[in-house]
C-alpha cells in the first residue's frame, strides 16, 4: 500500500511526508521540533466514539521528567488538518515550590461516550523531577468537565490519602506514559494501569533494587456514579527487586481469549547490567482484582527475549487482533538502552505470548545517526478510516546539551 499525502498542520508549515512500501510503516513529520535544545512530542486522540473529531496535545521537552510546555490543538477531520495552537499551563510557581503538570492523553469510553483526559501534577519543592515520586497524583476530565483527582471509594481516602498505601508528601501513585490506557470492560467498569512509589518499613520511599527508582504496579478499577468514576485499586504487583532493579513500571493491559487478562510491564537491571532486561507480564482471571508473580514475558515458544527498560503498548484492532508494541534488542540492554530498535507483533489471545513470527520493525538507528536515539515515549491508536496502525513517537537525541527530535507519525498496515 502507498500512502497518500496527506496534510498536518504544524505551528507555521505543513509537515513532509515519507511513503510507503507494501506492509512497511510510512513515516511523516506530525510536528517540527521548535529548534535545538527542546523535542516535541506530540499524540492525537478521538474525542467522540464515532467520527473524526480529534484532540492533539503537543508536549515540548529539554529535560527528563518535565514537560515544559504543552499545546492543544482540535481536528474535525480526522486529523487531516488541525486549528490553532492553544497552549495549557505545565508549571508554575507556588508557595511550596514548583507546581508540574504532566498530560497523559485522552480516551472515548465505548459504553458511555464520554471522553476522559487524564494528567498527573504535583508541588515539587526544589522542581527536581525526582520529587515527584512523593507528589504525583492523578486527574481526569470528564467531556472536558471540571477536574478531578482520582480518589479511592471510602470514607477514609481523601486528596492527601488518595489510594490505599500512597500519602501524598510520601509517595505517590502516577500514569507512568501515554502507554498505560485504560481498558473498557463488560458491564461499564473502566480498568486503568498505574504504577506505585511503595513505601519501606521505616515510611521512607523502598527502593531494594538499588536501580534510579522502584515502582510496583496495580490496576484501579472505575465505575460510573453520574458523570464521575467511583474507584478501587487492585492488589499491588510486586517484581522480584533481584530481578527487576527497578521493579514493575508503566503497565499496559488487554484482555485476552477467555476472559483471562494480561499485564505487560517494563523492568529493568539497571544499575546490574549483567542481569538480563526483559519485559515482564502477569495475569488475571478474577478481572483484574488479583494478579499473578511478574514473570519474563516470552514468545508464543516460551522464549524470552530482550527489552530495555521503556514503555510499551498493547492495542486492540478492530479485527479482533492485539498488537503488542515497544523495543526488543537482539543483544542484552543496560537499563533504559537502547531504545531501539521500535517493532510490533501480534499477541497469542489464548497463551499471551508474543507471536515471534509476527514481530515487524517499524524503525531503528539509522547510519550515521547518533546512538543516544531513543524510539519510545510513544502512543498508538487505529485510524478509523484506512485500519492502520498510527504511532506517535519522536526520533528523540536525549543530548548533553539538549533534547532535540521531531514529532512523528508512523502509519504501519495490518
Amino acid at each position: 500500500m502507498t500512502l497518500s499525502r496527506r496534510r498536518f498542520l504544524t505551528a507555521g508549515a505543513l509537515a513532509g511526508v515519507c511513503r510507503a512500501t507494501p506492509r512497511q510503516a510510512g513515516r511523516e513529520v506530525f510536528l517540527r521540533s521548535p529548534g535545538k535544545g527542546a523535542a516535541v512530542m506530540a499524540f492525537a486522540y478521538y474525542t467522540r466514539a464515532r467520527g473524526g473529531d480529534m484532540m492533539s496535545i503537543e508536549q515540548r521537552w529539554s529535560r527528563s521528567g518535565t514537560v515544559d510546555a504543552a499545546y492543544y490543538r482540535y481536528s474535525t477531520d480526522y486529523g487531516r488538518t488541525w486549528g490553532a495552537p492553544v497552549q495549557t499551563p505545565t508549571g508554575e510557581k507556588r508557595p511550596g515550590g514548583m507546581w508540574r503538570k504532566h498530560p497523559r492523553g485522552g480516551w472515548v469510553d465505548p459504553a458511555t461516550g464520554r471522553f476522559l483526559e487524564f494528567w498527573v501534577e504535583g508541588t515539587l519543592p526544589t522542581d527536581d523531577p525526582l520529587e515527584g515520586l512523593r507528589q504525583w497524583n492523578i486527574f481526569y476530565t470528564v467531556s472536558q468537565g471540571a477536574p478531578r483527582q482520582v480518589v479511592h471509594k471510602g470514607v477514609e481516602f481523601d486528596e492527601r490519602h488518595p489510594l490505599p498505601g500512597v500519602w501524598t508528601g510520601k509517595n505517590c501513585a502516577v500514569l507512568g506514559d501515554n502507554t498505560c490506557r485504560p481498558l473498557a470492560r463488560p458491564g461499564g467498569e473502566v480498568l486503568l494501569p498505574v504504577e506505585v512509589s511503595p513505601l519501606g518499613p521505616g515510611g521512607a520511599l523502598y527502593n531494594p533494587g538499588g536501580g534510579y527508582t522502584y515502582h510496583e504496579a496495580a490496576v484501579l478499577h472505575g465505575r460510573w456514579k453520574g458523570d464521575r468514576l467511583e474507584w478501587e485499586m487492585s492488589e499491588p504487583i510486586r517484581g522480584d527487586p533481584e530481578r527487576s532493579t527497578r521493579g514493575m513500571v508503566e503497565p499496559t493491559i488487554a484482555a485476552l481469549d477467555g476472559g483471562r487478562l494480561l499485564l505487560v510491564m517494563r523492568g529493568s537491571n539497571d544499575r546490574r547490567p549483567e542481569q538480563p532486561g526483559y519485559r515482564w507480564v502477569s495475569f488475571s482471571t478474577d478481572g483484574g482484582w488479583q494478579w499473578t508473580r511478574p514473570e519474563p514475558w516470552t514468545y508464543d515458544d516460551g522464549e524470552p527475549f530482550f527489552s530495555p527498560s521503556a514503555c510499551s503498548q498493547l492495542l486492540r484492532h478492530s479485527s479482533g487482533r492485539l498488537y503488542w508494541l515497544g523495543n526488543i534488542t537482539k543483544t542484552n540492554p543496560k537499563g533504559n538502552r537502547p531504545r531501539y530498535p521500535f517493532q510490533i507483533g501480534e499477541v497469542d489471545r489464548a497463551g499471551g505470548g508474543l507471536i515471534r513470527a509476527s514481530v515487524r520493525l517499524v524503525d531503528d538507528l539509522q547510519p550515521g545517526e547518533d546512538p543516544l536515539l531513543t524510539l519510545s515515549n510513544f502512543y498508538a491508536r487505529e485510524d478509523r478510516r484506512t485500519r492502520q496502525i498510527c504511532v506517535h513517537m519522536t526520533r528523540l537525541f536525549a543530548l548533553p546539551g539538549g533534547w532535540e527530535g521531531d514529532a512523528m507519525l508512523y502509519r504501519i498496515p495490518v
